[in-house]
């Protein structure tokens, strides 16, 4: 965002009693009815909707209030992902080499190196294999390593329920295959899986290999034999956010970490993201990234921050886009494909949801006018009544 239009939209916002002021208009009591129902807190509900092309105030409610986000997360990852990495960012999986060539055989072993790929799968290998194949190499003398060293270890976020492990999440690794799927079951060793599956692709590429699958890390030696990279960024987060998928969020907010020359952890992408919030004068205040899919109960969001980010967005021509299309069209695709449906919204509003037993969000943009987040918290809270109130809240605005 530009400097002097991020201090445009701060001085709106801290403007004294925006939600009594836009309250006089006939639009702001729309979106308070659109609110009001039952089960869901008003006390735990925080709403803000600005004009984009001025950034104003036209609804606002609890703007500042730190509340769980669930899913919409993962437009905090989405929106630093697009600033520090870009959009046409791509993954990469090596294979190195421990020895030399003799002819056809390859003698010492071959490691399989990711960096964090989301999407690499079973044909990825294949074609990695075939490479080697294009070499000349017939057999492999030593064993065939998987190296997720990359990121570190840990398989799952931080804040987590122990049912999220597998159910909601692959294990995370920088070696992942198949999204962690081994033999038709989500492995706990996606880097030993990866190695495994790696072994087999060489096979039918015709490659013997004398050792087993196993585990390590390459050594500073290592030549490259194969590399293979991913589609481009901007079809990751589109995935992602369509899907509302957690194991690509939390991949990518490791990959912010490692990216920013610290440590491929999720504690150190959250740490990046942070940063690149502060450097665009996002409001900061009670906003706490602990994860980068909104499963963990640590997450807090205001409806000002995800606001921030939304119209930062827009006002930057090179990103405008790009953000708009990673959203799911209401009542056309994505999380949002049986919501809105029959309704002015449908096709005209595009939005992030989330979900958790005590949180419920939408946030996104209308008719390309309004940027809106709504965010409830609450024990005991309605799922149902809580979208209804979201869905309604965006139909206004989509008139």
């Amino acid at each position: 965002m530009p400097r002097l239009a991020a201090v445009a939209l701060a001085v709106l916002l801290l403007a004294p009693s925006p939600a009594a002021a836009a309250g006089q208009t006939p639009l702001a009591r729309k979106l308070s009815r659109a609110l009001a129902v039952p089960h869901v807190s008003k006390a735990r509900t925080s709403a803000l909707a600005v004009d984009l092309a001025t950034g104003r105030p036209v609804y606002a409610r609890n703007l500042r209030l730190p509340l769980i986000p669930a899913s919409n997360e993962k437009l905090a990852v989405t929106y630093a992902s697009l600033l520090a990495l870009g959009p046409s960012f791509r993954f990469s999986t090596d294979v190195l080499g421990e020895g030399e060539l003799e002819g056809t055989l390859w003698r010492g072993d071959v490691v399989l190196k990711g960096y964090g790929d989301p999407t690499l799968s079973t044909l990825d290998l294949l074609s990695l294999a075939s490479q080697l194949r294009s070499q000349g190499i017939r057999r492999v003398t030593g064993h065939v390593v998987g190296d997720e060293s990359f990121f570190d270890a840990k398989r799952m976020g931080p804040g987590w329920k122990s049912y999220f492990f597998l159910n909601e999440s692959p294990a995370l690794s920088a070696l992942t295959v198949d999204r962690g799927r081994y033999k038709g079951h989500a492995t706990r060793q996606p880097a030993l899986a990866a190695a495994l599956s790696f072994r087999a692709a060489l096979l039918r590429a015709g490659i013997s290999v004398a050792g087993r699958a196993l585990t390590g890390t390459a050594d500073a030696s290592a030549v490259p034999l194969a590399t293979i990279e991913s589609v481009p960024l901007t079809l990751v987060l589109r995935f992602m956010d369509h899907e509302s998928d957690n194991f690509t969020a939390e991949m990518l907010l490791k990959q912010l970490g490692a990216g920013v020359g610290l440590q491929g952890t999720t504690a150190a992408g959250a740490q990046a993201v942070l940063q690149l919030l502060q450097e665009q004068q996002i409001p900061l205040t009670g906003v706490r990234i602990v994860d980068g899919s909104g499963l963990s109960r640590l997450d807090r969001l205001t409806t000002e921050a995800v606001v921030g980010m939304l119209r930062s967005s827009w006002l930057d021509e090179d990103l405008r886009e790009l953000l708009i299309d990673a959203l799911p069209v209401a009542g056309r695709s994505g999380t949002l494909d049986s919501r809105m449906r029959g309704t002015v919204a449908a096709g005209r509003v595009r939005a992030k949801t989330g979900t958790l037993n005590e949180a419920s969000a939408l946030s996104g943009y209308a008719r390309r006018r309004y940027a809106f987040s709504v965010i409830q918290n609450g024990p005991g809270m309605s799922i149902y009544w809580a979208r209804r109130a979201q869905d309604q809240f965006a139909t206004v605005l989509a008139r």
